[in-house]
């Protein structure tokens, strides 16, 4: 896969100061007892952040909106399944 510059230099582990707090969404196929989970943020500047919920501290990776994009594009299609 080519890389490509990115836009905005960010740090994972400050990332989250990208992101309102209160706009964190865990996905609806998080377990109720707290595993397996991740949260997305689809923040107001374009940008989405990701974060694992099991982790209190979490990193946050960020994502510009056409990444975003082609990583539900490739998800749709089934190019992560693991069978």
């Amino acid at each position: 896969m080519a890389e490509y510059p990115r836009p905005l230099a960010y740090d994972p582990e400050t990332a989250a100061a990208l992101f309102d707090e209160g706009r964190w969404e865990k996905s609806f196929a998080s377990e109720p007892n707290g595993g397996n989970c991740v949260e997305v943020n689809l923040g107001s500047s374009g940008l989405v952040g990701v974060r694992d919920t099991k982790l209190q501290a979490s990193p946050v990776f960020v994502f510009d909106v056409g990444e975003w994009d082609a990583f539900l594009a490739g998800v749709k299609a089934g190019q992560f399944d693991l069978a």
